[in-house]
Parts: C-alpha cells; sequence; structure tokens
C-alpha cells in the first residue's frame, strides 16, 4: 500500500480481517500506537522563527537568516517525545524535553533542536560556545 508520498503504510495502520469481523478480532485498532508523520516530516513547517520576528515578537540577537534557520513546529503537532525543543513564545528561552502529551498550540512556537544549527541553537537559548559570535 503507497500513501500520497510514494511511501508504505505503516504495517500497523493495514487492516489485517474482513470488514465483518475487524471489530470482533481487532476491537481496539491502532489504541497506543505511535504512527503520526515521521519526525522529519513534523519538524519540517514553513514557519520559522524569522516569522515571528516579522510579526512583532522580539527573538533575540539572531539576523535574519539565521532566524530562517530555525523552524516551528506547526500548530495541532505532536512534539517528540523525548527531544528536545524550546518554546520561543516563552519569557524564557529555555530547552526542555518533550513528553507525549505536548502538543504545539497557537500560542506556541517550539523550535526543534535536531533541526537548528548547532551555533544558532546555541546563541538561540544564551549559551554561546567559545568561539562563537
Amino acid at each position: 500500500m503507497d500513501n500520497q508520498r510514494g511511501k508504505t503504510a505503516k504495517p500497523q495502520a493495514t487492516q489485517k480481517h474482513p470488514d465483518q469481523w475487524q471489530q470482533d478480532l481487532n476491537p481496539g485498532h491502532l489504541a497506543g500506537q505511535n504512527i503520526g508523520p515521521p519526525a522529519d516530516e513534523v519538524g519540517s513547517s514553513r514557519m520559522t522563527a524569522f516569522h515571528l520576528r516579522k510579526r512583532g515578537r522580539a527573538v533575540g540577537g539572531l539576523d535574519d537568516e539565521e532566524l530562517k534557520q530555525v523552524p516551528l513546529v506547526p500548530e495541532g503537532s505532536w512534539l517528540q517525545q523525548g527531544a528536545t525543543y524550546v518554546n520561543l513564545a516563552g519569557d524564557s528561552w529555555h530547552e526542555f524535553t518533550a513528553t507525549a502529551e505536548i502538543t504545539a498550540s497557537s500560542e506556541d512556537a517550539y523550535a526543534p533542536k535536531d533541526r537548528v544549527p548547532y551555533q544558532i541553537w546555541n546563541r538561540l537559548i544564551g549559551e554561546p560556545k567559545p568561539g562563537q559570535k
């Protein structure tokens, strides 16, 4: 089974029983499964920290080109459990490890650490390393 991007469907998502017996043989189909979009699709939104600056929000001492390299998690997306983020909508920017129940709301601006160049990340959270501006 191919989906719209040409990738095969995950095995949990396929129905293995005939329709008339599916509910009896597998009443909790997909219960507890984490088969949402792959992490690389979740973290690749079109919104970046640059858009926050354009909306009048202060986003530190980074220039526009650097801010364009800081993607934001789209509204309504789940954060990846165990991944590191910073919420640029908050008053103080500090990195945190996401848990399974966190989703991005319209008031949030989550930037995933694994998608931001490390020099920019360090400056973003206020911890530039020696040799970085």
